[in-house]
């Protein structure tokens, strides 16, 4: 089923355009949550005189993405873990982890931003790309610690 975006989903594409769903995600998720409206000719024609007032919008997105990287760019956190013998944590430092860890920084970001590919395992300093909008990714280091000092 075509559908015309009317907000920008990270999985489908950017507000106005219009996109291939399966039927029942179109009409039980996105229509009625208002994030999509079916792609026929009178629906296209009113998303047409919508552009203007879509990039604007999009410029607005862009703009508070790019402020907020700036932000992000280059901030560190350290994380402590529990380490068992060569460097290897007892568990793992996940997304969740290093979410909270930037929570106590104050900055506030959705899990979903945060691109770790694997869980990390070991002691170390890793540098993680954060998508905070499609492509602007800046990078934060997380420092992985052993908590024995800490006790």
């Amino acid at each position: 089923m075509r559908v015309i975006l009317k907000e920008t989903i990270e999985s489908l594409g950017i507000i106005g355009s219009e996109v291939e769903v399966k039927r029942g995600y179109a009409r039980n998720f996105l229509i009625p949550q208002g994030k999509a409206i079916l792609a026929n000719n009178q629906n296209r024609k009113l998303m047409e005189q919508e552009k203007a007032k879509i990039q604007l919008q999009m410029a607005k997105e862009r703009e508070t993405a790019e402020q907020m990287a700036s932000r992000v760019a280059g901030v560190s956190c350290r994380i402590a873990s529990k380490v068992a013998d060569e460097d290897r944590l007892y568990g793992s430092v996940t997304v969740k982890d290093i979410s909270e860890a930037l929570e106590k920084q104050g900055i506030e970001l959705q899990k979903r931003m945060i691109l770790l590919s694997e869980p990390i395992k070991r002691l170390g300093s890793y540098k993680i790309p954060i998508r905070i909008y499609r492509d602007i990714e800046p990078e934060i280091t997380v420092e992985v610690v052993s908590d024995a000092g800490q006790e």
